[in-house]
């Protein structure tokens, strides 16, 4: 097949770009390489696809219409997105153009070009507040998101909805769980923990530790993400790893896997955190086939391994704290 893969460079992104290759797919990638972070992550993920022959490179930004490529394709994944949480809160605007106006613009795309199949990356930020009903099922009410964020993923997931219902587009939509792993977004918990300790720095935590996150490693991500390329109709899917663990626990795994002690510098807890995320994934084992394989302790490892390999440059462009 030929993949449209949108955000190539980014965290998610690029794993999905190395997976399809070595599966034997052809892809046309696209990324901005914009400034959310340091670039030089996205420099070095990049660097991982360039010079394979079935890997195509286009730096363009996909909330411009006349930046996306004219050639058709079989399939798009639109991983391309504004994404954290708090981040959002500062610039609303970005987040709103590049997460729905840029879906919109791939998807009246893929009208144009009669492209059956659109994969649309989401989060479990759109759950927001969902009482205490937990694990989290994609059947739930997801109509009061807590961050601009969030709201922006909804809106996506919704006109994706619309393409579908309209114009028979196929859509699969992930909904994705904690993401952690080597190379990944610098300011997501376990790399900043991880930097902190390694660099012998206070990490910054915010409330007191006991709140629960259902962290999922990339490449089971990656792999999922693939499989939903299967023609589906529409449906929204869970990606997760259904074993939520207190941020308290990552940190003395990250501090076992060091052989260093935390220093936890301790802020009030945030207004847009939840106090945990847990994926209800049967339906990603029912429609997929897909379960992850990574136990938090080995992906942890892996990440760790990758820090002190590039730490000369790495310990740069992580967050601190």
């Amino acid at each position: 097949m030929k993949i449209l893969v949108t955000g190539c460079a980014g965290f998610i992104g690029a794993n999905v770009c190395g997976r399809l290759l070595s599966e034997g797919h052809s892809i046309v990638g696209i990324d901005n390489m914009n400034s959310a972070y340091d670039v030089r992550l996205k420099q070095w993920r990049l660097a991982k696809l360039q010079g394979q022959t079935s890997f195509q490179f286009l730096h363009a930004d996909i909330t411009d219409r006349k930046n996306l490529p004219a050639e058709p394709v079989d399939a798009v994944i639109n991983l391309a997105a504004r994404a954290g949480v708090r981040q959002s809160l500062q610039d609303p605007w970005v987040y709103v153009e590049t997460n729905l106006v840029g879906t919109l613009n791939l998807l009246d795309w893929c009208l144009a070009r009669k492209i059956p199949k659109f994969v649309l990356a989401s989060t479990s930020s759109v759950y927001g507040i969902v009482s205490e009903r937990r694990p989290f099922r994609e059947g739930e009410n997801t109509d009061r998101p807590i961050s601009p964020y969030a709201a922006s993923k909804k809106a996506a997931e919704s006109l994706a909805f619309t393409y579908h219902h309209l114009h028979g587009l196929d859509v699969t939509v992930f909904r994705y769980f904690t993401v952690y792993g080597p190379a990944g977004r610098p300011d997501m918990s376990i790399l900043r923990f991880v930097r902190a300790m390694g660099e012998n720095e206070p990490l910054t935590l915010f409330g007191d530790g006991s709140q629960e996150r259902d962290f999922t490693y990339v490449d089971d991500i990656a792999r999922g993400t693939i499989l939903g390329l299967k023609r589906v109709g529409y449906e929204i899917v869970n990606l997760g790893n259904d074993r939520p663990v207190a941020l308290n626990r990552v940190i003395s795994l990250v501090e076992q896997g060091l052989g260093a002690k935390a220093q936890i510098n301790r802020r009030p807890a945030h207004p847009t955190d939840v106090p945990a995320t847990w994926a209800d994934i049967s339906k990603a084992k029912r429609i997929l086939g897909w379960s992850p394989t990574t136990r938090l302790e080995e992906g942890i490892e892996r990440t760790i391994e990758w820090y002190k390999a590039n730490r000369n440059w790495a310990k740069d462009v992580i967050e601190r704290g």
